[in-house]
């Protein structure tokens, strides 16, 4: 009779102890005693969980697209600095992770087609068949977040948004390292904030891709976090509420995309354009060569008298 006492004693301390584990970062986590939180990545695949910190961004997807896949859609449909700078064109799928929750260098999402992807998980490459070579994951180490707010009562202080942001940031994107948002432009009129956040090359420590795809949701659709409240810097007693974000990545390689995977419109128009250039080219010689033919008779006239 003890022993089954005891027995309940426990099973209603581990029902107690699961119903008050949670995993704050990420809503869709099912927690079990001794607070082991996990997320379904596939059918009968669970993913455990580091609940103390933000998740990878490569569990995040895997764990998005097999809600989408089961009929329960995560989503609801709602400058660029370098050259070398790109945005996501190809959205979410259904990538294959490291055990640390790192992109596979090589994607292929169950097709015959592959690529190559950055820390991000974003495409550098161009699509081609399995025998693509990526050498390495190569890693994105400048983030440029250009984000959109509502309409504000008060003029915002352009001078003390980089402060604001970066404290915003570092209280919910895990402690996120404020030195690394380096730089913040505002245009009012547009309601326009450009924030640039960067590390070192071969800064290996700091994830910049989990930050910015937490803000992303937070953005977009709804936050990842338990938290049902979304990113909202406070700017001189002001919250800015977001209505729009757009990422852009650069990687401390650039990306290797070509042009024969452009489609026929595309390439008529960038036809039409070097046309174009060389074409006006070719007017300024010209004009050169006879202003030049024009200068020179006329200082053979000039000297004809003498």
């Amino acid at each position: 009779m003890k022993i089954w006492i005891a027995l309940v004693v426990v099973a209603f301390a581990a029902k107690v102890a699961a119903d008050t584990c949670a995993c704050e970062t990420l809503k869709w986590a099912t927690c079990e005693a001794p607070c082991d939180c996990t997320v379904m990545v596939g059918k009968n695949m669970k993913q455990k969980l580091d609940c103390k910190a933000l998740i990878p961004k490569c569990f995040l997807m895997k764990a998005e697209m097999h809600l989408i896949k089961t009929g329960k859609d995560s989503r609801s449909i709602g400058g660029k600095q370098t050259e070398t700078a790109f945005v996501d064109n190809d959205g979410i799928y259904d990538p294959e992770c490291e055990n640390d929750g790192k992109f596979k260098a090589k994607q292929c999402n169950n097709t015959e087609e592959c690529w190559c992807v950055n820390s991000a998980g974003v495409r550098r490459t161009d699509k081609e068949d399995k025998n693509i070579k990526c050498e390495k994951l190569v890693e994105t180490n400048w983030v440029r977040l250009q984000l959109t707010h509502k309409p504000v009562t008060t003029p915002v202080n352009a001078k003390n948004l980089k402060a604001a942001f970066s404290d915003a940031m570092n209280k919910r994107y895990g402690n996120f390292n404020k030195d690394l948002v380096k730089d913040i432009k505002y245009d009012a009129d547009a309601r326009m904030i450009v924030v640039d956040v960067k590390k070192p090359k071969g800064d290996r420590q700091s994830d910049l891709t989990q930050m910015a795809y937490y803000m992303e949701k937070d953005v977009k659709v709804l936050p990842l976090f338990k938290n049902p409240l979304k990113f909202a810097p406070t700017v001189d007693g002001q919250n800015l509420e977001m209505e729009n974000i757009l990422v852009y990545y650069v990687d401390e390689e650039p990306p290797t995309f070509t042009m024969k995977h452009l489609s026929g419109g595309i390439i008529g128009v960038i036809v039409v354009v070097v046309l174009a250039v060389v074409a006006g080219l070719l007017v300024l010689f010209f004009a050169k060569r006879r202003q030049n033919q024009s200068y020179n008779k006329a200082q053979q006239r000039e000297l004809d008298p003498m």
